[in-house]
């Protein structure tokens, strides 16, 4: 039921609110009031257990397990790496999806898939896979092994891995993005006489810089989190290519549950502050392309 009422002296006719059609969606209260409920239980709760179990260790205890000499070079490893394949999946992710989006050509559907790969292979298939390649008698080892190249077992191995599976956050993220961008634009650019590169630093970058972001946002995530690809190819090491989320594991087979929070909480820290600057950084990008 419609109910009319008149609004002012010239009577403009108005819906009243008590009687608002219904919608599809549920309202406001009750859609707000699930979607928080869902991220506490999902999100919220679990982050605090991590929080309120760490605050109960002594500070010598976070020091002498989440502060040590090994947890730091943990650290190194999965934050250096995470940073370094993010950056590289930002530029050839860039790509890929600049091709994906300008070209046709034969066999774009299987590039497109392709690209998708890693989101359904196991983690696991992926670190065998390319600890099987990279090792000195694999089929790339045994080619880098005479030139004194080592990639198996050490940084670089992991590196290659995290680029694997950050791949598709990038291209994913930057794809619908690039496609809104017309080309009307660069010819306008280029009839003004920009050049190539120019055009691409003036008028393209901009407007896909927030989307670039965040595809390194999720691919720089992604990685810091990584375990399962990882572990096979790194060597698992201490102090040299041993990774963060497995010193957690060791932690927890030691029954040292606190330690392993502890360590959780530096590393949840961490990852916060690089996202809170990405954050802000996709924020100033926006309000620079808008004014």
């Amino acid at each position: 039921m419609t109910s009319l009422a008149a609004d002012g002296p010239r009577g403009r006719v108005r819906r009243c609110p008590l009687f608002r059609a219904p919608s599809i969606i549920p309202g406001f209260g009750l859609t707000f009031g699930l979607s928080l409920t869902w991220l506490c239980l999902i999100v919220l709760i679990p982050l605090s257990a991590v929080f309120i179990k760490t605050a109960g260790m002594g500070w010598q205890h976070f020091a002498d397990v989440a502060l040590s000499e090994r947890a730091i070079a943990a650290y190194r490893l999965s934050f250096g790496a995470s940073l370094g394949a993010a950056f590289i999946n930002s530029v050839f992710g860039l790509l890929i999806a600049w091709m994906l989006v300008r070209y046709d050509f034969p066999g774009k559907r299987v590039v497109n898939a392709l690209v998708d790969l890693p989101f359904a292979l196991p983690t696991a298939v992926a670190g065998i896979a390319f600890t099987t390649l990279y090792t000195a008698n694999g089929w790339i080892g045994r080619v880098l092994e005479p030139l004194g190249i080592q990639v198996a077992f050490t940084w670089v191995g992991v590196v290659i891995t995290l680029i694997f599976i950050g791949l598709p956050f990038v291209v994913r993220s930057v794809e619908p993005v690039l496609a809104d961008v017309s080309r009307d634009v660069e010819e306008a650019a280029a009839s003004l006489g920009a050049t190539r590169a120019q055009t691409f630093r003036r008028v393209i970058l901009p407007a896909i810089f927030p989307a670039l972001m965040t595809g390194f946002a999720m691919a720089f995530a992604r990685g810091v989190g990584e375990y399962g690809s990882v572990i096979f190819i790194a060597g698992n090491m201490p102090y040299r290519t041993e990774i963060a989320p497995l010193l957690i594991i060791t932690q927890l087979e030691q029954y040292d549950y606190q330690g392993a929070t502890g360590i959780a909480t530096v590393m949840l820290i961490a990852s916060f502050s690089l996202l809170l600057v990405i954050n802000l950084l996709q924020a100033w990008s926006r309000k620079r392309t808008v004014d």
